[in-house]
């Protein structure tokens, strides 16, 4: 792909997240990069709410902001609301509830539009639920299939709050040999970069193999393969 995956590990569009925002919209290359807020995650949670906080940030960080609410499937077959995506350099997904994302996005015009934007060079990310379901595998009460945009890969957003050790365990249990586990702090990202990732934000990322894990902060960079 051309363009960029970054996966959050929540609290997004919050004060602790302004400078990673800021480096989404300076990875644009663009001096006023369009920025598209997709609040599916949060359909039955304020999603006007959600994507009014995605708006108000990335128009802080000199970015044109809007919103595609895409929150139903057929929202996400629409041709007309989802074309929304072709002009748009920063897609974001918000966080909230992931099984209701995957169930939107899975197979949609949505998702097909915004695999093309990232070939043409725009930058996709996704929070908590978003960066969940962007992986091959996510957990959401048990282990299932996810979109895999991000092929070997899963996602534990908020792991400020988890034991490493704990997590550990679980992932040598439950988890196919050959998945990287991502646990991502909140107000904490890490973005494709080559063949490997970099991380941003105040917090870190933790990527479980078997039987260890590592903690890389921000500017480090680490590979899943």
């Amino acid at each position: 792909m051309r363009g960029r995956i970054v996966l959050v590990g929540g609290d997004e569009f919050q004060p602790s997240c302004r400078a990673m925002d800021n480096e989404l919209v300076e990875m644009t290359g663009i001096e006023r990069p369009n920025a598209l807020i997709i609040p599916t995650a949060a359909a039955a949670e304020r999603p006007t709410l959600a994507a009014e906080n995605g708006i108000r940030q990335f128009d802080l960080m000199g970015a044109r902001a809007s919103s595609l609410m895409a929150l139903n499937s057929a929202d996400a077959g629409d041709e007309e609301l989802t074309s929304a995506v072709d002009s748009t350099d920063i897609i974001y997904l918000t966080g909230g509830n992931p099984a209701h994302l995957l169930e939107v996005l899975r197979g949609s015009l949505l998702l097909r539009r915004m695999l093309d934007a990232v070939e043409r060079g725009a930058i996709l990310a996704g929070s908590s639920a978003g960066a969940m379901v962007m992986g091959e595998r996510m957990r959401f009460r048990q282990w299932g299939s996810a979109l895999d945009v991000v092929q070997g890969v899963a996602v534990l957003p908020h792991h400020e709050r988890a034991s490493k050790s704990q997590t550990s365990r679980e992932v040598a249990v439950q988890t196919a040999e050959g998945l990287a586990v991502l646990g991502i702090d909140g107000a904490t990202g890490c973005v494709s970069d080559g063949d490997g990732w970099r991380v941003l934000g105040v917090g870190a990322v933790t990527v479980y193999g078997v039987g260890d894990w590592n903690v890389y902060r921000a500017g480090e960079c680490f590979k899943t393969a």
